[in-house]
């Protein structure tokens, strides 16, 4: 069974940029799609990008577009994501998620077809 440590949370200022990575143990990534979501105090967990488990396809929602940076390499088993422009609205905890399941773009974007969750890393962004 795959399970899933994230790391590379901490504390920045806004416009600063941050790394946070997703490596699986236990077993392989591939083939499964890993989703990043993030979940802050008193909201739902909010879908933040996804990748393919080729890494050839990549999805993100606008409030993160054109900052956030998804990638994976299969031969060590992580997932990175590039954060960069931080904005103190992208305070959250973290999370990576994996699903062997092929399914539509959207409805990888909720939580339901995902199987497999890391236990969070925490990342704040100062004003």
């Amino acid at each position: 069974q795959v399970q899933l440590v994230e790391s590379g949370g901490g504390l920045v200022q806004s416009g600063d940029s941050l790394n946070v990575s997703c490596a699986a143990s236990g077993g392989t990534f591939n083939p499964y799609v890993v989703g990043w979501f993030r979940q802050s105090p008193g909201k739902e967990l909010e879908f933040v990008s996804l990748i393919s488990w080729s890494g050839g396809g990549t999805y993100y929602p606008d409030s993160v577009k054109g900052r956030f940076i998804i990638s994976r390499d299969n031969a060590k088993n992580t997932v990175l994501l590039q954060m960069n422009g931080l904005k103190p609205e992208d305070t959250a905890v973290y999370y990576c998620a994996a699903t062997s399941r092929i399914r539509s773009i959207p409805t990888l974007l909720s939580t339901t077809p995902y199987d497999y969750w890391g236990q969070g890393t925490q990342v704040t962004v100062s004003a």
